[in-house]
């Protein structure tokens, strides 16, 4: 006999007759604590869902061998952020049947009166960063959110002000369906010194936007930069395609200056995340503004000298360096050691100095590369007219990652 998976929806006293026979006729009840305590006078072998999971799913599979009546407890619906998905997994398809029921989210639309199909959801549950809620954020109106214990409202709040954010109003829904429900809304600042039920979930409202839209080919003149330390749209443009970003890759923009390129990698890496470094404090400034102002939410400053402050970062699935080569190859060779295999690395120089280095450290390591040298002009207004004004050449060197290559500066073989 199949494992029944049955959704106990927000209210287990309100179930439909049929999750309740099924219920009723187990043999072994498998739960949370919560989700237990509510049949605490099943007479069922009871079976507690805690960690290792592993451990869980063998008494499971046991149970079923023995041909035991096993109905799997879950709140809301089961394959909504749920065991079942689980269980789905592990079990195979044809060893579980899914009884489903309401979800929180569904019954906080409700409240709101707004179509459940407008709501991204998005759930924090055991997870140590919020990076799949800022990529909501940047996406959708309406983001729900399953909390944790560790990822509380007052967190959510506060990590977007601390990014300057304040165009969100956050619902929050506690003890739904209960004697206690409270449907409240929040500014982000009275939602970061608010401490909620335990059993809650998150709707944030987006009622604005940032001061600058956020895409690909933002004007120069709208970042602030020192004097004019920025890589010019152009060249920004085809340092972009250069890269061949993926929704979810990991970016490290190195020698950041005003973070121009890591703020436009980020609506490409729309589901990763990005790493703008630079050493002077002013530039990092600059960085942090621009993100705010453009609601760049992905983008990470990182105050820092390198290679050293590299180390904390993740591994990187593309590399842009587009300052802080200098005359050594020690940025560029650290860089190349941490970029994931099939990663692809892409530098922009200016002299024919960095350009030979950056040549050489690749075919050193063996990967191939490509250059292309882009001299873009600009329009300006002369005597009722216009003229193109040149600006610098660059050089863009995109090279690949090849796996099984030596590290930089060992040698790898030839371009």
């Amino acid at each position: 006999m199949p494992i029944l998976v049955v959704g106990l929806g927000l209210d287990p006293d309100n179930l439909p007759e049929q999750h309740v026979g099924h219920i009723e006729h187990a043999t072994v009840l498998v739960g949370g604590k919560r989700q237990l305590a509510a049949f605490e006078d099943h007479p069922a072998e009871k079976i507690e869902i805690t960690s290792p999971l592993s451990r869980v799913l063998e008494q499971i599979k046991e149970a079923e061998n023995n041909r035991l009546d096993v109905v799997v407890l879950a709140d809301g619906d089961p394959l909504f952020f749920g065991i079942g998905n689980t269980l789905v997994r592990e079990l195979g398809p044809d060893h579980v049947t899914v009884l489903p029921n309401v979800t929180s989210v569904q019954t906080a639309a409700a409240r709101l009166k707004i179509p459940l199909q407008d709501i991204r959801t998005v759930s924090l549950h055991g997870r140590g960063d919020f990076r799949p809620l800022l990529s909501a954020l940047l996406a959708d109106k309406w983001v729900a959110v399953l909390t944790d214990a560790d990822n509380v409202p007052s967190a959510l709040a506060q990590s977007l002000l601390d990014k300057g954010v304040d165009y969100y109003t956050m619902w929050v829904f506690e003890d739904l369906e209960s004697g206690k429900e409270k449907v409240a809304s929040y500014s982000l600042e009275q939602a970061a010194h608010t401490t909620f039920s335990r059993l809650n979930i998150v709707i944030f409202e987006r009622r604005g936007d940032p001061e600058v839209a956020l895409g690909l080919g933002i004007p120069d003149h709208e970042f602030a930069r020192e004097r004019n330390l920025i890589t010019k749209q152009p060249v920004r443009a085809a340092g972009l395609a250069a890269l061949r970003l993926h929704a979810g890759h990991t970016v490290w923009d190195l020698g950041a200056g005003c973070g121009a390129v890591g703020v436009e990698a980020s609506v490409l890496a729309c589901r990763g995340r990005v790493y703008a470094v630079e050493k002077k404090g002013e530039r990092v400034s600059h960085i942090r503004e621009n993100a705010r102002r453009m609601g760049a939410l992905l983008v990470e400053p990182v105050h820092g000298t390198m290679p050293a402050c590299l180390a904390d970062l993740p591994d990187p699935d593309r590399i842009f360096v587009g300052g802080g080569l200098g005359r050594s190859s020690e940025v560029l060779e650290a860089a190349c050691d941490r970029l994931v295999s099939g990663g692809r690395i892409v530098v922009h120089c200016v002299l024919f100095s960095s350009l030979a280095q950056a040549r050489q450290t690749f075919e050193t390591l063996g990967w191939p590369h490509e250059v292309t040298m882009v001299h873009p002009s600009l329009g300006e207004a002369l005597g009722g007219d216009m003229r193109l004004k040149a600006e610098n050449p660059v050089f863009i060197v995109a090279a690949d990652k090849v796996e099984g290559s030596g590290k930089a500066g060992q040698g790898g073989g030839d371009a």
